[in-house]
């Protein structure tokens, strides 16, 4: 969301003295705003807070642009990764053009031709952030570190890469969504109903990786725990023969055909240095 800022100019030298400053704190996506209000103690000048906070509120936050960078983002240094009219930057993990063309300003990679679609570039430490929004019994991911793109015999090339599920379920256990598919499980499923958008986020930064789903910290997992093959640190068995306290840092983000729609957009990158 882009905030803009509310004017209020109730300037009266002889008051100045007499004001009184009350906070609200509004909601805008995520992150807290804190706005301060000058309301006036003299009968004639009092504007009511509750008007104030529909002012703030109704004619002051508005919903940024899809696929595009605000401003702060830009300066932060974050990076558009789709562009919502073309799939620049994006190919299966074929490593072939995507059989599926944009729609409705988003990447949906069911029925691209391949096992997912893929970003061309290998990213290692970064927060992505990106909206998703499923069909009625989708299972679908987030795949990212994937590396590489040849599948090992008999394996798909999810197994060279850890994946955020993303499934049509409630529960919250290691193939529900926000899990790092069967190898970590969500505290719950904070996913929205079929048909509803929700906003994902990733950090990665060494062994580190946590996940965010509307805004509530679900998961997280040190891979420097995951030192046997098949067992995460508390002794069960997971189905992949890896030891992810070795696995590459490097590797590609990729969004999963697993047979349903499931649609992404806003899809934006940081890298962390």
């Amino acid at each position: 969301m882009i905030v803009t800022p509310l004017a209020l100019i109730l300037v009266h030298q002889k008051q100045a003295s007499r004001r009184r400053a009350t906070r609200f704190v509004i909601l805008a996506g995520n992150s807290p705003i804190n706005k301060t209000i000058l309301c006036w103690s003299t009968p004639a000048m009092r504007i009511p807070a509750a008007l104030l906070l529909f002012l703030v509120l109704h004619g002051t936050v508005v919903n940024a642009e899809d696929n595009q960078l605000t401003r702060s983002e830009k300066r932060a240094g974050w990076l558009l990764l789709f562009d919502g009219t073309t799939l620049d930057g994006w190919i299966t993990s074929d490593q072939q053009p995507s059989q599926r063309p944009v729609e409705q300003g988003s990447i949906n990679p069911h029925k691209c031709g391949a096992y997912m679609m893929i970003h061309e570039k290998k990213w290692e430490s970064f927060v992505l952030r990106l909206d998703f929004k499923i069909s009625a019994g989708c299972n679908s991911g987030v795949f990212f570190r994937t590396f590489s793109l040849a599948p090992a015999e008999g394996r798909d090339v999810g197994f060279n890469g850890m994946e955020i599920a993303i499934d049509d379920t409630t529960t919250a256990g290691y193939h529900d969504t926000g899990a790092i598919y069967d190898l970590a499980k969500p505290s719950e499923n904070a996913m929205k109903p079929v048909g509803k958008w929700n906003q994902l986020e990733l950090r990665c930064r060494g062994n580190n990786i946590r996940v965010t789903i509307n805004g509530k910290v679900v998961t997280k997992m040190d891979c420097g725990e995951f030192t046997k093959p098949a067992l995460r640190p508390d002794g069960t068995s997971h189905k992949f023969p890896i030891c992810y306290s070795e696995h590459p840092h490097p590797g590609y983000i990729g969004l999963q055909d697993h047979g349903a729609d499931c649609w992404f957009k806003n899809i934006r990158l940081k890298e962390l240095r």
